[in-house]
């Protein structure tokens, strides 16, 4: 007799959505998402920041059998994303699915029953076979470790938590942070604000924004010959699995790379001190690549200053450099990014023999076969885990490899009631083994950035194209794991 198993997702962002519409897809209906919000949408849910918007194009930032015809542009805006997620959720009847406002705390495998205790802050405790957990690794703002961050007596907030209520027209307002976030969110507030101090520790790499309005013309060429827009979503994945290559496999790729952002950095920022405080110090790739048209011009402004001397303090009254200086703000502007490398927290996962995930994972730092399963941790299976994260190239591309190989282990399981299986430690083992090979020699290791933990460890990205994934996860091979039958169901 053919039973499906139950299964939980967490989170109803892109992952969580795309796993449930991978199942739905295929006729597998007895899941449940779970989101801790009161409303879907993830990362574009939460960050609404003056100028949020993808540095992924449309046509490829998009699930591959939902494209959009009338994206309004190529890199699309924050509400436009969020709008899209909403979208194909209520065209799917994905929103009855979800129940909002429940946050998972911790969840419990049981091994006598083969199933998943998963208890949320409202005191429920919810079962089932299969645990999803799609909970992203940009989800939780990082703030500095700054001696009288709480003391400061203005305006202070993470960008991925803007106060809407603050208006900064006339303000002095001190940005501290240069990452994907600020490039976009500086040029936005530039113009309304009195002056605007970035406070900058590290020069980002800047490459130009192949942006466009989309015409009339192009979403009827869109919508009546999708050729079209499956065309230019080729070109562009082509083109971020060639940067893909330049970081991992054919470091000589980079040099063009190099001239484009260096050349850019020259046209726009024509004086010569400032370009030099805004030329990085360290190698192509190490951290994040940026796209932007306007982030250089804003900072060339007269109302603008860029502050290279490190952060002393914050105090009462704005911030204390190293050199003694204190500059007076009246908004302090936090885009320091986020706890990536703190997986699945702050929930607290706890496998056979009660063996806690966050333990086993300590110190050295988050890994797991294909980034999804955990060895003791049985029907587990993350989203977005353990190096999965793009260095080039989108992620849902990644989320949809991850979503077809968990719908095979449901497949899998279907009809065995009891039966539970979790990657085979020696399987586990040769797998993070190849992962720290390739990602030896990646420029990730030779500068500090969000995608290292405090070990060391690069425990977010994946070493290699988009495609190379899409190969490793193209089938699930039960021999791969350890296959076990609870004793009672």
């Amino acid at each position: 007799m053919q039973r499906e198993p139950s299964i939980l997702i967490i989170g109803a962002g892109f992952a969580g959505l795309g796993m449930a519409l991978e199942l739905m897809r295929n006729r597998i209906g007895n899941f449940t998402i779970l989101e801790r919000a009161a409303d879907l949408g993830g990362v574009w849910r939460e960050n609404t920041y003056p100028g949020a918007a993808c540095d992924v194009p449309s046509p490829l930032y998009s699930w591959s059998f939902e494209p959009k015809s009338d994206w309004p542009r190529r890199f699309s805006h924050q509400a436009d994303i969020h709008e899209y997620m909403r979208t194909v959720a209520e065209k799917y009847d994905l929103t009855s699915r979800i129940e909002f406002g429940v946050e998972v705390t911790d969840a419990e495998f049981d091994e006598q029953s083969g199933i998943w205790r998963v208890h949320t802050s409202d005191g429920v405790t919810h079962i089932a076979d299969i645990l999803i957990p799609a909970v992203g690794q940009l989800s939780r703002p990082a703030l500095p470790n700054l001696p009288g961050i709480d003391t400061f007596t203005g305006a202070a907030f993470h960008s991925a938590e803007w106060d809407h209520s603050v208006d900064l027209t006339g303000k002095r307002v001190a940005c501290i942070g240069t990452g994907a976030s600020a490039i976009q969110y500086i040029p936005a507030i530039q113009p309304k604000v009195e002056h605007l101090t970035l406070f900058q520790r590290s020069a980002a790499w800047v490459l130009p924004k192949f942006d466009t309005e989309y015409s009339p013309l192009h979403h009827a060429l869109f919508k009546y010959v999708p050729v079209t827009q499956l065309a230019e979503r080729f070109a562009i994945w082509s083109f971020f699995e060639v940067l893909a290559l330049a970081l991992t496999d054919i470091p000589a790729m980079k040099a063009p790379v190099i001239a484009i952002a260096d050349r850019h950095r020259r046209d726009q920022v024509p004086d010569e001190a400032l370009r030099a405080k805004l030329t990085p110090d360290y190698a192509a790739g190490c951290k994040r690549g940026l796209f932007s048209n306007e982030y250089f011009p804003a900072l060339g402004q007269s109302n603008v200053s860029v502050e290279t001397t490190a952060i002393e303090s914050v105090t009462p009254k704005g911030i204390r450099t190293a050199d003694g200086v204190e500059h007076a703000v009246d908004v302090i502007v936090y885009g320091t990014g986020f706890k990536g490398t703190e997986f699945l927290a702050p929930m607290n996962i706890y496998g056979i023999d009660g063996r806690k995930l966050a333990d086993e994972w300590s110190p050295q730092g988050a890994r797991a076969y294909l980034g999804m399963s955990v060895p003791g941790f049985p029907n587990l299976f993350m989203m977005y885990g353990p190096n999965t994260n793009v260095g080039s190239g989108s992620i849902i591309y990644m989320l949809e490899s991850q979503s077809r190989y968990i719908r095979q282990v449901v497949r899998y399981l279907t009809g065995k009631p009891g039966q539970f299986l979790s990657a085979r430690p020696e399987v586990e083992q040769g797998w993070d083994d190849w992962l720290q090979r390739r990602l030896q020699d990646t420029p990730w290791n030779f500068c500090s950035s969000w995608y290292r933990n405090a070990s060391g460890r690069i425990t977010n990205n994946w070493p290699g194209a988009t495609v190379l994934f899409r190969w490793k996860t193209s089938r699930f091979t039960p021999k791969d794991f350890d296959e076990r039958r609870a004793a009672r169901r």
